[in-house]
């Protein structure tokens, strides 16, 4: 964190800002103004955010007026500037957010505590409270110091027609889970070779977002990952591995890895998000479904966000609050989420046509009571991209047992 901080106050240049406005001036209006910085992945998304302001601005009736100023994503440094701009005495009111920026800011009490606003909402319940929970984790007390938005949840792919080929229907357990990786694991041609294999694992970078399913499915969590119920977790997974169940690569493989396993039918099953469903219907058609990651013992998939967030310097926090609910869960939630394929956090706005009409959708809603992150600590970076990938390739390979890999892990993320 020392070394993320040094690195932080180094002051950098914003670049060039886009404005989307109201029709009228605020200075001139005399309303109520709220400076919101986001970023946008493409032009049309960036359009559509004007949309929403500009709509926001003309119908919200209390004269509030939201002028957006987009800015680069820039591998991060969208975080930075806003640091840098806060610890400067703050030149926007709000912003898009990632809940691991959340410590930085909240120890430098730079962050509005929006708990007292969220609790006299009308709409706090059409958001799950299990999001609530993760908004208040990432924060580090039980202050809720960023707004949900919209997310991303993880949930299995499966292919309909290797389940029906395997006499097996969608796993409602985690037990039944398991057993239908092990029945997807197929020699179909006769040759006595594996052409088929039931799952495909991630054992590269970014595996620990499929693999803490399978640390909670069997009772264990992150607070204690060298607990015995975190180890047979743990022991499961290397199982997979150990009896033919997964690719042979699955110690190094990763994102595009078990994409190409899966579109090229080596895999049955895999673990990713929405983003990948497009493509996966443009190869399969009707024969790709998906499911949420079953319940054991316990149950959690992993979750990304896109959130908002509040600074303390704002002079206006009411009204910066009406323009984030709206995206939260107001006409802006639709917009957005209906124009990007996000995955809204409104329960309302999820309980549209066009959202529970598609199966992976669907999905990702249905993994919303559960969804959750890795603790966001000074050592998450180094755990997620060095740490856990090298130790469960130990574990997989046999170098190292399961109790001694939970061991390493638990110690290296809490040093």
């Amino acid at each position: 964190m020392k070394k993320m901080l040094s690195r932080l106050w180094v002051f950098i240049a914003a670049g060039t800002l886009v404005f989307a406005m109201g029709a009228n001036d605020p200075a001139s209006s005399g309303g109520k103004t709220v400076r919101f910085r986001y970023w946008a992945d493409t032009t049309a998304y960036s359009q559509l955010m004007q949309d929403i302001i500009k709509k926001f601005n003309a119908e919200n009736g209390k004269g509030i007026t939201v002028i957006g100023e987009e800015a680069a994503w820039d591998g991060g440094a969208f975080s930075e500037n806003l640091f840098n701009a806060a610890m400067g005495g703050g030149d926007i009111d709000c912003a898009t957010w990632k809940l691991t920026a959340t410590p930085l800011f909240a120890n430098n009490n730079l962050l509005l505590d929006l708990t007292p606003y969220v609790d006299k909402w009308e709409k706090k319940n059409d958001i799950d409270a299990n999001i609530w929970n993760v908004m208040k984790q990432a924060g580090g007390s039980n202050k809720i110091y960023v707004m949900p938005w919209n997310i991303q949840v993880l949930y299995v792919y499966y292919r309909p027609s290797y389940f029906k080929r395997a006499g097996i229907s969608v796993p409602k357990t985690y037990e039944e889970f398991l057993d239908a990786v092990k029945k997807c694991t197929m020699d179909t041609n006769g040759d006595g070779k594996t052409d088929v294999y039931g799952f495909g694992m991630r054992g590269g970078r970014n595996g620990h977002e499929p693999w803490g399913s399978f640390i909670h499915a069997a009772g264990g969590n992150f607070a204690k990952l060298d607990s015995p119920e975190a180890i047979k977790g743990m022991q499961d997974f290397i199982n997979l591995y150990k009896n033919g169940y997964v690719p042979p690569t699955a110690t190094s493989d990763g994102f595009s890895e078990i994409m190409a396993n899966f579109k090229s039918g080596l895999t049955a099953m895999t673990i990713h998000h929405t983003g990948s469903a497009a493509d996966m219907v443009k190869i399969f058609g009707d024969d790709v479904s998906a499911f949420p990651f079953p319940s054991g013992k316990g149950r959690w998939t992993s979750m990304g966000d896109t959130d908002t967030a509040i600074f303390k310097s704002c002079k206006n926090p009411e009204a910066a609050f009406e323009w984030v609910a709206y995206l939260a869960a107001g006409e802006g939630e639709r917009m957005w989420c209906e124009g990007t394929g996000n995955i809204p956090v409104s329960k309302t706005v999820g309980a549209r046509e066009y959202f529970q009409s598609n199966r992976f959708m669907k999905a990702s809603l249905d993994g919303q009571s559960f969804a959750g992150i890795l603790p966001i600590r000074d050592t998450t970076t180094e755990f997620v991209t060095t740490l856990w990938p090298n130790t469960v390739s130990q574990a997989l390979t046999g170098k190292i047992s399961a109790k001694e890999c939970m061991e390493i892990l638990q110690k290296g993320l809490y040093r």
